[in-house]
C-alpha cells in the first residue's frame, strides 16, 4: 500500500500481513480503511496454503466492523451467501430433549432500578410466568423463521432487534481482499520459508520461497493454528485449556440447503461434544465438535452424517485443534491475530469477534517505528481478560448438564475456573449477574444460558414484591403479546432474503 511519507519527509511505517483468510482480510481491510497515509501495507499470503474458514456464525458486533468499513448490507450478504442470525438455540445441552436458545437482544423490560429477571423469577414462583422465551422477541421471530430490519412496527415500546449473520467465510475474505486491493493494500503471493530475526531478537524479516525478503517495523501474524511467527519463531507459549475444554477435534460438511431456513445457528449436545448447524443461501455448514478421548474419528464421522438435513455435498474436513491462547498475543514486533493468537471452540460464535476485536484493540494502541512496552503490555492484558471471560461463559455451557454419558459426568464435575464459580454463586443466591469492565457477554446472554441450561436461584430482589401479583401478572403477559404481535406481520426470513439480498445462484465458493 504505497502512500506518501509523511510531511517531515520520513519514510512511511511498513506493515506486513502474514497470511490472508478471514483474520488476515479483516486486518488489511481495516488498514485500508483507516492508515491512508503514512504507513505502507503487504499482506502475503499463498494459495498453496489452505485455511480453517467454514461457514460462519456470528454476533452482531460484526455489523459494527462492516459499518466502519462502509461495506452495504444487502452487498456484503450476496457477495457471501449471507443469511441473518437471531441467536443460537441449543438442543438437548441440559439434558436429552431439552432446548433453549440464547438470544440477541433484551428479555422483557426493566422496572425502575430492576432488571427483568427478578420479576420473572418472582412470577415463576407464582406460576404466572412462562419461559423466558416469551419475552425475548428475537427468540419469538427465530423460532417462527421471521425476520425484520429497524423499529418494531406494531408496538413501539419494543426496542429494534439485533441481528447478526451467517456466511461463507471464504467468500467474506474474497470480499474483503476486493475491497483491500482497491484501496491500495498490496497482495504478494508466495509461501513464508523462513523468517529472520535481528539482534534484538524482533522479527527482521519474512523469506518467501522464491528467494525475495520482505520487512516491516510491525509483522501481523494471521497464519493461522501454527503461529509462524508468533510460536515457531518467537516462542511465545501457550496457555493450554483442555482441562476444561477437552474437546480437542472438529468435522466440517456442507449439505444441500434445508428447507427450514432457520434465521439462527443450531447447536445440538452429542454424545461427546455438539453438532452445528449454520443455513447459508446456497447450503448448509455443518460441522461437529469432541473429544477424541470419548469418540472416535469414525464414531465422529457417522454422527455428523447422521445429523444432516440435506445431501452432504462433501467428504467431512477434519480441523485439530488446543483450546487456550498465546501467553502473549503482541510479543516484540509481532502481534497475532485469528487462530494464530488462540482458539475458543465456536460454540457462541466468537471466533470472528476475536478477530473484530483484536484489530479494534490494535488500532487504538498502534505504535509509530518504536513500540513501547507499555502498548504491548496493555493490549495484553485486554487480550487476556476477553479469552478468559469469553472461555467462562463457554464452560458454563458443558458444567451446567444433567447428561449421563461420561464426557458430559466429566465436565459436570470438573473444578471451574474461580471466576466462574464466582459468577455461579452469586446468580444461585439471589438471582444477581453483574458484568464486570467490557466483557463480552451481557447480564441477558448469562440469564438465558443459566436459565435454559436449569441453573435457576433460590431468591430475588426483594424489590420485585412491591408490585401486586395481578398487576405483575400483567405486565408479563403484556410483554409476551406485543412480542408475539410484532413477529405475527414479520416476512418470512426467506422472503425478507429474496426481496433485499438474495445471491446468484449457483456460486461455487
Amino acid at each position: 500500500m504505497a502512500n506518501p511519507a509523511e510531511p517531515n519527509g520520513s519514510r512511511p511505517i511498513r506493515i506486513v500481513i502474514a497470511g490472508g483468510g478471514t483474520a488476515g482480510w479483516m486486518t488489511a481491510a481495516t488498514f485500508a480503511r483507516f492508515l491512508e497515509v503514512g504507513f505502507e501495507i503487504d499482506l502475503i499470503e499463498s494459495e498453496e496454503i489452505g485455511t480453517v474458514g467454514v461457514g460462519e456464525a456470528t454476533i452482531p458486533q460484526i455489523r459494527l466492523f462492516n459499518d466502519a468499513l462502509g461495506l452495504d448490507e444487502d452487498a456484503f450478504l450476496r457477495a457471501t451467501q449471507g443469511t441473518y442470525k437471531l441467536g443460537i438455540e441449543f438442543v438437548d445441552w441440559g439434558a436429552p430433549g431439552q432446548r433453549y436458545m440464547h438470544a440477541f437482544g433484551d428479555i422483557g423490560r426493566d422496572v425502575g432500578l430492576l432488571p427483568f429477571h427478578h420479576y420473572w423469577l418472582r412470577a415463576r414462583a407464582l406460576g404466572l410466568a412462562g419461559d423466558l422465551a416469551a419475552y425475548s422477541l428475537n427468540n419469538q421471530a427465530a423460532l417462527a423463521e421471521r425476520m425484520q430490519r429497524g423499529a418494531a412496527r406494531t408496538a413501539r415500546v419494543l426496542p429494534d432487534m439485533p441481528y447478526a449473520f451467517h456466511f461463507d467465510a471464504g467468500l467474506y475474505a474474497r470480499h474483503l481482499r476486493r475491497y483491500s486491493e482497491t484501496r491500495g493494500i498490496t497482495r504478494i503471493e508466495g509461501k513464508i520459508v523462513r523468517v529472520t530475526q535481528g539482534d534484538t531478537g524482533d522479527v527482521s524479516g519474512l523469506v518467501l520461497e522464491d528467494g525475495t525478503t520482505v520487512s516491516a517495523d510491525l509483522y501481523i501474524d494471521c497464519t493461522g493454528f501454527r503461529g509462524l511467527l508468533i510460536e515457531q519463531t518467537l516462542h511465545t507459549g501457550y496457555d493450554d485449556w483442555t482441562h476444561w475444554l477437552p474437546a480437542d477435534r472438529a468435522l466440517a460438511v456442507p449439505s444441500a440447503r434445508s428447507a427450514a431456513f432457520t434465521p439462527y445457528t443450531r447447536s445440538t449436545a452429542k454424545a461427546a461434544g455438539w453438532q452445528w448447524r449454520i443455513p447459508l443461501q446456497h447450503r448448509t455448514g455443518n460441522g461437529i465438535v469432541y473429544a477424541s478421548a470419548h469418540l472416535s474419528d469414525d464414531e465422529a464421522t457417522a454422527t455428523l452424517l447422521a445429523g444432516l438435513d440435506g445431501e452432504a455435498l462433501a467428504d467431512p474436513r477434519p480441523i485439530h485443534f488446543r483450546t487456550g491462547k498465546r501467553r502473549k498475543l503482541w510479543n516484540r514486533n509481532v502481534v497475532a491475530i485469528g487462530l494464530a493468537g488462540g482458539f475458543l471452540e465456536p460454540l457462541e460464535s466468537t471466533s470472528i469477534h476475536l478477530i473484530q476485536s483484536a484489530i479494534a484493540r490494535l488500532m487504538k494502541l498502534l505504535p509509530g517505528r518504536t513500540i513501547a512496552e507499555a502498548d504491548r503490555v496493555e493490549f495484553n492484558r485486554q487480550s487476556d481478560f476477553e479469552y478468559e471471560r469469553i472461555r467462562d461463559f463457554i464452560i458454563l455451557h458443558y458444567a451446567a448438564n444433567a447428561r449421563s454419558e461420561p464426557f458430559w459426568q466429566r465436565c459436570r464435575d470438573m473444578e471451574l475456573p474461580e471466576t466462574l464459580t464466582a459468577k455461579i454463586d452469586l446468580w444461585r443466591g439471589n438471582g444477581h449477574i453483574t458484568r464486570e469492565h467490557e466483557e463480552l457477554f451481557t447480564e441477558v446472554g448469562w440469564l438465558q444460558v443459566f436459565a435454559g441450561q436449569g441453573v435457576l436461584p433460590t431468591g430475588h430482589h426483594p424489590l420485585a414484591d412491591a408490585i401486586p401479583a395481578s398487576d405483575l401478572a400483567e405486565f408479563m403477559d403484556t410483554i409476551a403479546k406485543l412480542n408475539a404481535r410484532e413477529v405475527a406481520q414479520m416476512p418470512s426470513h426467506a422472503d425478507f432474503i429474496a426481496r433485499h439480498c438474495a445471491a446468484p445462484q449457483p456460486v461455487t465458493a
